[in-house]
């Protein structure tokens, strides 16, 4: 098939690759010039393991081009994936102008029957709006969809190429034989459902895991004042069928492009349909609240933070990576600057000027190129991301005797024992300390 994305972004990108790799005629298309030169070069504007090399080879192939001319992109597509983003407002609920922009400029070039698909995570009730705004813009026959993306970062290119399931929302039997189709190369169980139950279960399945880290952390906060460890709680209710022992993960909250923007805009939609009283308004609230709280009960156990020197390490949302949306260091940084600490920081991917577009740091704050830089004369370490790196590094060698020095483990990936041997005062999450 000859198939469209409308947005180089980490969804567009990485699914126009997967789908190109299936023997498909891909287009890239995005407004802006700066990224398509990048793509048309195989230079992956972010980082994702594995995506550069299934670029190259789709690039090398034919498979796979990118440009930023509509009519090149449009005029032959059999199917059109819409993969904009779709930041939340100040209001909580998702912002659609990139989605509607994208609609107005590819309407005067769809072809007979193409299919527009909705991959932008959306509200349920989006696609009549969709397919009415086509419409004052061609006389051709056209269908609408909507197949949301459950991608994770870090491991998107291996998530797309095996996907748990695929849901595709539509209302048309022909719509649903050739999406059917188009991603019988996956091996996956396929779920036809109207396109209102598809956009709903991308928020609800994101909304769900976030509601497992938030209950996780709520536990672990109880077992800090009770003497209880959170990892053995964990290990107690995870042998329980009906509940499970993955995707608990107890720490500083939930992060990243996902989680709290969609987790807000389902709070927002419940808002607008009259339905606000409920458990997504809380679990954003007590994720919004959680590290300052955490960086509280820290201050009153170290002294306060003025004049302390404080390295932090991983300031990407998780490991593998260079994603800084909504990671713990966004919040971690700034308060304890504004309480008067000086700050060294390390990733081995993201980087704080970049990601901010900054000149130079905030004053006080300083990125290191190395774990030993970061650490070297710290009184308190954040082990914020797991990075492997993190989690391996020897903090033997970094340790200064006579003087007292913390180690915050934000994930509990660290050996507790170990480094309360060689000295350090351990802080974990939902731990004695």
């Amino acid at each position: 098939m000859n198939v469209t994305f409308i947005g180089t972004g980490f969804v567009g990108v990485v699914s126009a690759a997967v789908y190109a790799s299936f023997g498909n005629q891909v287009i890239g298309l995005d407004v802006d010039e700066n990224k398509i030169t990048s793509l048309k070069n195989s230079k992956v504007p972010f980082y994702e393991p594995g995506l550069e090399d299934l670029l190259i080879s789709q690039q090398k192939g034919g498979n796979l081009t990118f440009t930023t001319n509509y009519e090149v992109a449009i005029k032959d597509a059999d199917i059109i994936m819409i993969a904009v983003g779709t930041p939340s407002g100040p209001d909580g609920q998702a912002d659609l102008r990139y989605v509607f922009a994208s609609l107005d400029s590819l309407a005067p070039y769809l072809k007979e029957n193409a299919i527009v698909v909705v991959k932008s995570t959306v509200p349920p009730g989006t696609l009549p709006i969709v397919e009415a705004r086509i419409k004052k813009l061609t006389n051709v026959k056209f269908h609408v969809a909507s197949v949301p993306e459950f991608l994770k970062e870090g491991t998107a290119v291996k998530d797309t190429l095996h996907p748990d399931r695929v849901v595709l929302g539509a209302n048309n039997d022909e719509v649903f034989k050739r999406l059917e189709e188009l991603h019988l190369p996956l091996n996956a169980p396929i779920v036809k459902v109207k396109p209102e139950s598809a956009q709903m279960a991308k928020y609800a399945a994101n909304a769900y895991l976030a509601t497992r880290i938030t209950f996780v952390n709520q536990v672990a906060d109880l077992c800090e004042k009770n003497g209880a460890d959170i990892e053995d709680v964990i290990s107690a209710i995870g042998l329980d069928k009906r509940i499970g022992s993955q995707y608990w993960y107890p720490g500083f909250g939930y992060g990243g492009s996902c989680f709290p923007k969609d987790v807000k805009e389902i709070a927002a939609y419940s808002r607008s349909v009259e339905e606000g009283d409920n458990l997504f308004n809380k679990i954003n609230e007590l994720n919004e609240t959680r590290i300052p709280k955490i960086l509280q009960r820290i201050e009153k156990k170290i002294g306060g933070w003025k004049g302390k020197k404080v390295a932090v390490l991983g300031l990407s949302f998780k490991p593998n990576t260079d994603d800084m949306r909504e990671a713990p260091a966004n919040k971690v940084v700034p308060i304890l600057l504004s309480k008067g600490a000086e700050i060294s920081s390390y990733d081995p991917m993201a980087s704080w000027k970049t990601f901010f577009r900054l000149e130079k740091l905030e004053t006080g704050h300083t990125q290191t190129k190395s774990i030993e830089e970061a650490v070297l004369n710290a009184d308190i370490i954040f082990c914020l991301i797991e990075w492997p790196e993190i989690v391996s590094f020897d903090f033997s060698k970094t340790r200064r005797p006579d003087t007292m020095q913390w180690i915050v483990d934000a994930r509990n990936q660290l050996n507790e024992e170990e480094l309360k041997k060689i000295g350090y005062k351990y802080i974990g999450v939902g731990k004695q300390s």
